[in-house]
């Protein structure tokens, strides 16, 4: 039996720093969940087997529902590579990042993401208190990645969605009610 938490090596890695570090304790409402759970999908997206066949869910974004999903656009052997969605907990789904790693740089951010029906951005005060481990996270980050912090979160969306954002509205409209 294969102990990993998933087929994505990335996700491995940082699936060991959560176990250690505490689900929700390294950035704001972020957590890695069951890897491939499709029962949040099917209950309040659609049931659709060529939709949900595209879509690994793997992760919480925020504390009220919403999650994080692999969007399978090809047929790619290097699921690290997939863009990754959102889906709000009210409605709304959304590109956010061109691949894993570029979540990575976003989740160190530190701020839940909020998911509307027409947009989704981060957003943190200047003043408000990082999570109890944000600074072992960007650490984290660094060595294995060496990639910093997204400090211009909007950015990374914006070029996510130019690049991919209306390839999956119109890929996922037809599924959605």
């Amino acid at each position: 039996m294969n102990s990993q938490y998933s087929p994505v090596g990335e996700l491995n890695l940082l699936k060991e720093l959560q176990d250690g570090l505490g689900f929700e304790n390294y950035s704001d409402g972020f957590g890695l969940t069951d890897f491939g759970d499709l029962s949040g999908l099917v209950a309040g997206w659609s049931k659709d087997l060529e939709f949900t066949d595209r879509l690994i869910p793997f992760a919480q974004a925020n504390g009220s529902g919403s999650f994080y999903a692999l969007w399978r656009l090809d047929d790619r052997d290097d699921l690290s590579s997939l863009p990754v969605v959102v889906f709000g907990d009210e409605g709304g789904q959304h590109v956010v990042a061109r691949h894993v790693r570029e979540l990575f740089q976003l989740l160190g951010f530190d701020s839940e993401i909020r998911v509307e029906w027409e947009e989704v951005y981060f957003y943190r005060d200047e003043d408000e208190a990082h999570s109890d481990c944000h600074d072992e996270f960007v650490a984290w980050l660094d060595e294995n990645f060496g990639l910093p912090v997204a400090e211009d979160p909007a950015a990374v969306l914006a070029a996510a969605q130019a690049e991919l954002g209306q390839r999956f509205t119109d890929w996922a409209a037809p599924f959605l009610p």
